[in-house]
């Protein structure tokens, strides 16, 4: 039996609102003030912008439900960029795609802090029970892809770090259904993807008894990249079916898939509303091509935080609307 569970990739939008009362607060930004050291007046926006994107999820119908890491300023590179022992450094620009960030730099050990995992917590105060909530982080591979090494000295040695720090921030979670680690380097930097990557996946999966699902996106896996992603100890893999429909479904029917796969049929960079019968076409096309999978879940293909905030509310009901309309198949 398929099932199709409809779910997010996360960092999500703030609210209007919520971006103009930071900006009242001395001028703050979103991420303006990551360290977790934010005073109580922005503290109080982060929790209430929280509480409402997550009835907007309950509302619109979502399976899974996220925390939407409004706090994210460096959309991957958070949970570096609020530790102790990372300076942020210039002006960077990930995957060319004209939004810019800070160069996270490592100057000294990396040790889990529990940024993340205090984030997610909230969702029990919310009361979003264990089986509907999803944690959302970076992969290893992309983290430290996107990270400047100016401790460990050599990239296996520094990705090994970076696999083993998310590994703690995974450990110490609350309870979760699922995992989504976003891994859009797999796609742009296929060609340092080898056995040490795997084993960096290996490792923040381990760290987890929720299910792990490796998305990628910004186009079509490299064969060579899937077939590792076939054999790491994870749960399922996303395909950007966005950028790379044609390729994902190749690879889908020449190599199989995991017993859960996600298929990235929204755009998160486009404000064009997808219909339900566009993200349905996806997903039967991709169930088409492996033939028997346990699990689809129907996600954007990228982060959520580039859309105004109307058009982010209209696609999370359309992903919603999919899954409650489209039928579970044998």
């Amino acid at each position: 039996m398929t099932a199709f569970v409809a779910t997010t990739t996360g960092v999500y939008p703030l609210p209007d609102w919520a971006k103009d009362a930071l900006a009242d607060l001395k001028g703050h930004q979103r991420g303006g003030l990551v360290s977790g050291d934010e005073g109580a007046e922005v503290t109080d926006v982060y929790d209430r912008a929280r509480a409402e994107v997550v009835d907007l999820q309950r509302d619109a119908g979502l399976d899974r439900v996220v925390e939407g890491q409004l706090r994210w300023d460096d959309m991957l590179a958070h949970p570096l960029a609020v530790h102790d022992n990372v300076e942020t450094g210039g002006i960077v620009r990930y995957y060319d795609n004209n939004n810019f960030y800070r160069d996270v730099r490592v100057v000294d050990e990396l040790t889990a802090d529990g940024d993340v995992a205090a984030d997610l917590a909230a969702l029990a105060d919310l009361d979003v029970v264990p089986e509907a909530r999803q944690a959302v982080l970076p992969g290893p591979y992309s983290l430290a892809d996107l990270a400047t090494d100016a401790h460990y000295g050599g990239e296996g040695d520094f990705l090994e770090a970076v696999a083993e720090f998310l590994a703690g921030e995974v450990a110490a979670l609350p309870e979760v259904a699922t995992l989504f680690l976003l891994e859009p380097s797999l796609v742009t930097a296929a060609d340092g993807v080898d056995d040490a990557a795997t084993a960096a996946i290996d490792r923040v999966a381990d760290a987890t008894d929720a299910d792990v699902v490796v998305h990628t996106y910004w186009g079509a896996l490299d064969e060579a990249v899937y077939g590792r992603l076939l054999d790491a100890a994870v749960d399922g893999v996303g395909h950007d079916f966005v950028h790379g429909r044609e390729g994902s479904l190749e690879l889908l029917a020449e190599h199989g898939s995991h017993d859960q796969l996600a298929v990235g049929a929204v755009a998160g960079r486009n404000s064009r509303v997808e219909s339900p019968a566009e993200i349905r076409d996806a997903a039967e096309a991709a169930v088409e091509r492996v033939g028997a999978v346990e699990t689809v879940y129907l996600t954007p293909n990228t982060e959520l935080c580039y859309l105004p905030v109307g058009r982010f509310e209209a696609k999370l009901r359309a992903l919603a609307e999919t899954a409650q309309t489209t039928e579970v198949t044998a």
